[in-house]
């Protein structure tokens, strides 16, 4: 069975649905041409919309911190969209064009040329419904931007409580907008600044965006505009092609809206932050920028004169640490694993680089003997330890690496020859650096000490040393950066004997050393040697520290036959008593020091040193003469401190005979003041910088040179001395004005007749004077005296820091008026029972806030005190330091 249905169509029906398709299939076809130049026109009309949509765009999302619409987003990129498809279609309009015919009415392929012409018709009319739908009142919003994010940080943060506090505290303060952190490497400056971003992510503090940058050496502004712009949301590729300047007008531009904080990681040298784009932090914007360094001269450059110094950690909190990354475990699995672990941590002196990565190290180590060899190990040669060729010295180098110049890289390690944690006189280290050839002493003295100086505080500034606390006159080095300076002079490790250090290690003798023609300098200095009598090849050795073995009587004539190169010899502070090597082989030779040692004469080799020209020959307590001294045509300095040696005429005469002298410390007994000239030539005067003057026939009118060079003069033990004159020179006759020009320090000690000294008139720079044990002494400045001797009114003491007055039972006044006293630090009065006034009105002492007057427990000489008035008693009772007296 089946079924059939039935379709009735009226033939009118039909011939017009033909027709319609027909004309419109006629249409694509003969009506191409028009539709193209429509779709060309609309097209064109939608890039002018899209361009303007786009402009506005841009501008505000680089004027603040805002993003697109996401209903422009996907209008912008249905434009893209179609733009791609129309530039297609376009590429064939030619081909399609020429498939017409018959005056475009038929195509010679009519099924291509309708599928094309409905492909232009449909486009036109999305080209034409974007254009309407690309009306915007608004095109962006605002952008949510966190306020920072939180940075990982180890577990075992230990012993930056007080220090994140006062940072912190500093940060918060409405006056701060710029902060400095420096420090040594591996000191924890970096962890200080995330626990920094870290708490402005849980706080907040109402800043709107916070920004962490890790800088680094080598930083470009581009990449620094590019982790900013990032965080701005400025990235793109567009943005990334922009100019520096352009950029960083895009970030002056959102950052000026905003209350932000900018962390800076790691900064070698200063950061621009208006190159950058960064508005200058103020009190005005409450913006605030916190940058971290390892040189102190960065911040002086970022404009930061007060930075906060990040230091290692004390004792106990080192202990702290160390503990937490050993584990208690570790510590627990035998009795003597603490104390041992306590000498492990002590090692790292507190420097979190070195506890973190030792204190990893250790963790495993469960018996008691690898602890005790980890001991060892770090205490002979540290650089041998696990971990601190790879973690811990690569980390510090970069200091290293950073300090401008090989003179500065060379005079660093050259510090590396002293002990561990040991104490380095700046002048002595510089006195070095000028014998190893490091700074040229060619021009003057002062000028070579200056540059010492001034290399000394680019390595301070650089943390890669430190000045003690307690004495401005020396420097010591970090243990860890002590073991980086011997690991860098070893060529990272490769040449160990390059320098043999080995200095206050306990040792008896001269270590074995497997090849002496590529040692380079040897420390042996602080230690036990009692006798030397190697003789050894040493052709590249120029350095050689021997001092402090305080036995070695004895060194053979052997070594130092084949040191032709040696430039700094130190013996000082040895026997030494029977010393007769002969060193007229060491034809190198520059520096040489034998002070306090028990030498009495100089063997004839020593005047052969032409190149010879630092002799330090102090406290040589048995060496009495110096015939000859005028060989050593070089000689620059020459110290004779405390020798038997004195200043006589025969050996002033040998002195002028020096060319290229200019510095002299020098014995002088007040008898050979009296009677002989000594000083008729004023190239000496200039040159005897130290004079230590003591009794040796009693005299009673001390008649002092006019030393213009003179800048310490120390007068002792001359008993029956009443009165100091200045004696006239050829080039002084006058005296009617200063003529101890450079004087900076007088100590007057045991001169038990004197009752004045009104001569320190002539000593205008005078910082520090001590007075001791004069018994008779009533005035430190007569008046009478004063105006006797000069016609002008000099003012004393304008340049004077410190004042020691004790044991003078007669003394009654300093200063018959009261004095400025612009830079008075410190005034010690003990033993001065008559010394009623001082003089000092309520204008005296410029730091009052920072002056202290000791008084030695005499509470009872304090009440007695006869100030100039109230106010004078107000300004300086709260500045006397005695025991019991409010």
């Amino acid at each position: 069975m089946g079924g059939c249905f039935s379709v009735s169509l009226s033939c009118d029906q039909v011939v017009n649905q033909v027709s319609q398709w027909l004309c419109l299939k006629g249409s694509y076809v003969h009506n191409l041409a028009e539709n193209l130049a429509s779709l060309e026109k609309a097209m064109g009309m939608l890039k002018a919309k899209r361009d303007d949509v786009q402009g506005r765009v841009n501008r505000e999302e680089f004027t603040g911190h805002r993003q697109k619409l996401a209903q422009v987003k996907v209008w912008l990129t249905s434009v893209l969209t179609i733009e791609s498809q129309y530039n297609e279609l376009l590429n064939t309009s030619e081909l399609e064009l020429g498939r017409l015919c018959l005056c475009g009415f038929c195509s010679k392929n009519m099924k291509l040329s309708c599928s094309y012409g409905k492909k232009v018709i449909v486009m036109l009319r999305e080209v034409e419904s974007l254009i309407s739908q690309g009306e915007f009142d608004v095109v962006t919003d605002a952008a949510p931007v966190a306020e920072g994010e939180e940075l990982p940080i180890q577990s075992t943060v230990v012993g930056q409580e007080t220090m994140l506090e006062m940072v912190w505290n500093r940060l918060m303060e409405d006056r701060v907008g710029l902060v400095g952190l420096h420090g040594m490497g591996g000191v924890g400056k970096t962890t200080l600044l995330m626990q920094i971003n870290n708490r402005f992510s849980e706080r907040g503090g109402g800043f709107d965006v916070v920004i962490w940058v890790v800088v680094s050496q080598n930083a470009t502004v581009h990449k620094i505009q590019g982790i900013i712009g990032e965080k701005l949301g400025l990235g793109g590729k567009e943005w990334e092609e922009k100019s520096e300047m352009k950029r960083g007008q895009d970030i002056h531009n959102v950052l000026r809206k905003k209350k932000f904080v900018l962390l800076l990681d790691d900064i070698w040298e200063k950061v621009n932050l208006s190159t950058i784009g960064v508005p200058y932090p103020s009190k005005v914007n409450g913006s605030k920028v916190v940058f971290t360094t390892r040189s102190r001269d960065v911040c002086g450059r970022m404009g930061v004169d007060d930075p906060i110094e990040v230091r290692c950690l004390d004792t106990d909190k080192a202990w702290d640490l160390f503990k937490k990354k050993v584990g208690e475990i570790t510590l627990g699995r035998h009795p003597d694993i603490p104390e041992l672990a306590r000498k492990v941590a002590g090692k790292c002196r507190g420097l979190p680089l070195a506890l973190n990565v030792i204190g990893e190290t250790m963790a495993s180590k469960r018996s008691v003997q690898e602890w005790r060899r980890a001991v060892d190990v770090l205490t002979s040669s540290a650089t041998e330890f696990s971990g601190m060729e790879d973690e811990i010295l690569p980390i510090l180098k970069y200091s290293y690496d950073s300090l401008d110049g090989e003179v500065t890289k060379s005079c660093f390690l050259y510090c590396s020859l002293f002990p561990e944690d040991d104490l380095i006189d700046k002048e002595i280290l510089i006195e070095y650096w000028i014998g190893e050839g490091f700074i040229d002493e060619k021009e003057v003295r002062e000028m070579a000490l200056n540059q010492g100086y001034d290399i000394l505080g680019t390595l301070v500034r650089a943390c890669l040393l430190l000045e003690d606390d307690e004495d401005e006159r020396e420097v010591k080095m970090h243990d860890v950066v002590r073991d980086m300076a011997m690991w860098i002079a070893s060529d990272l490790g490769k040449h160990k004997e390059r320098c043999i250090v080995q200095a206050r290690a306990g040792i008896r003798e001269i270590p074995k050393v497997k090849n002496w023609k590529d040692v380079r300098r040897i420390s042996l200095m602080g230690n036990n040697i009692r006798t030397i009598s190697e003789s050894p090849d040493c052709p590249e050795l120029t350095t050689v520290l021997l001092q402090r073995n305080h036995n070695l009587e004895e060194i053979s004539d052997g070594f130092f036959q084949s040191m032709p190169k040696l430039l700094v010899l130190d013996l000082s502070y040895n026997v030494l008593r029977g010393l007769r090597v002969d060193m007229c082989n060491l034809v190198s030779l520059r520096y040489l020091n034998l002070s306090w040692t028990k030498i009495s004469e100089l063997h004839f080799g020593l005047y052969q040193l032409k190149m010879l020209t630092h002799l330090n020959l102090e406290e040589t307590r048995y060496l009495e003469r110096l015939e000859g001294i005028s060989e050593l045509s070089s000689l620059r300095t020459l110290k004779l401190r405390d020798s038997k040696v004195r200043l006589d005429t025969s050996l002033m005469k040998e002195l002028q005979l020096l060319q290229h002298i200019e510095y002299i410390t020098v014995n002088i007994s007040s008898s050979t003041l009296v009677g002989e000239t000594l000083f008729d030539d004023p190239r000496m005067g200039r040159c005897i910088k130290k004079v230590w003057i003591r009794e040796k026939e009693p005299v009673k009118v001390l008649v002092l040179p006019d030393l213009d060079g003179l800048c310490y003069i120390s007068i002792r033990s001359c008993k029956m001395l009443e009165e100091i004159k200045i004696e006239k020179t050829p080039w002084n006759k006058s005296l009617t004005s200063p003529c101890f020009s450079n004087l900076t320090r007088a100590d007057i000690l045991f001169c038990k007749g004197l009752k004045d000294l009104t001569w320190l008139l002539f000593a205008p720079n005078l910082t520090v004077l001590q007075v001791n044990k004069a018994i008779q002494l009533e005035e430190i400045i007569s008046k009478e005296k004063a105006e006797s001797v000069l016609e002008n009114n000099i003012i004393p003491f304008q340049k004077l820091e410190f004042l020691y007055l004790t044991d003078l039972p007669e003394l009654k006044s300093i200063y018959w008026n009261a004095l400025p006293f612009q830079r008075l630090r410190e005034l010690d009065i003990d033993g001065c029972p008559k010394l009623r006034k001082l003089p000092l009105n309520s204008k005296s002492v410029v730091n009052v806030e920072e002056f202290v007057i000791y008084c030695c427990h005499d509470k009872e000489w304090l009440e007695r005190v006869e100030w100039e008035d109230e106010a004078t008693r107000l300004r300086f009772l709260p500045s006397c330091n005695t025991p019991g007296f409010q």
